[in-house]
């Protein structure tokens, strides 16, 4: 009897520290740090499925950032833009993700947002990118695509926005990394 209480007991203290979310979390492992993002089911299903069958599938082990957007001018707390990533290329058996806009989500490109790369809406698959500022012109009717269709954003970065930034801050040539910026894994949290 005395080992079932204590085995209840451990059993408890274990159960009590596991974190309990509204919304799936994701950790985004990168030779700079951590990052953690939490992901918008409810406003994004079709995108937040299709992020989280590539993480369980392993899509984004050993894959990298290797985009980058910013500004040389801005100091590194107020610049803005953002880092792009996961696999490139993708692999062809991967159908594209049908487009969810910011105006049927509701969601904006602000400040640690993730948002599908693609090229035309429904292309998107396994790239995703990272907002840094405020970057409205990613949304719907927005300047950032030639379609107006905007870009399908699906969550937000919780912690780690210093990681991302330190990322944007490596060294680059155009919008290109000069090397690369490891991402070792995605995660469920």
């Amino acid at each position: 009897m005395r080992n079932l209480v204590l085995l209840l007991f451990f059993a408890s203290l274990f159960s009590c520290n596991q974190k309990k979310y509204d919304n799936p979390h994701i950790l985004i492992i990168t030779n700079y740090g951590d990052i953690e993002a939490e992901l918008y089911p409810k406003n994004a299903p079709k995108t937040v499925a299709s992020f989280l069958s590539y993480v369980d599938a392993g899509y984004y082990k050993n894959t990298t950032f290797y985009r980058v957007l910013k500004n040389e001018d801005l100091t590194p707390e107020t610049n803005y833009g953002m880092i792009q990533g996961g696999l490139w290329p993708h692999p062809k058996n991967l159908p594209g993700i049908e487009h969810e806009s910011t105006k049927q989500t509701g969601l904006s490109h602000t400040n640690g947002t993730l948002s599908l790369a693609r090229i035309i809406a429904g292309t998107a698959t396994t790239e995703f990118f990272i907002c840094i500022g405020e970057e409205t012109a990613f949304d719907a009717a927005g300047s950032a695509s030639k379609d107006g269709l905007g870009f399908a954003a699906f969550g937000k970065v919780v912690d780690g926005m210093e990681v991302v930034r330190k990322i944007q801050h490596q060294k680059s040539t155009g919008d290109l990394f000069n090397k690369k910026i490891i991402i070792s894994n995605i995660k469920k949290l």
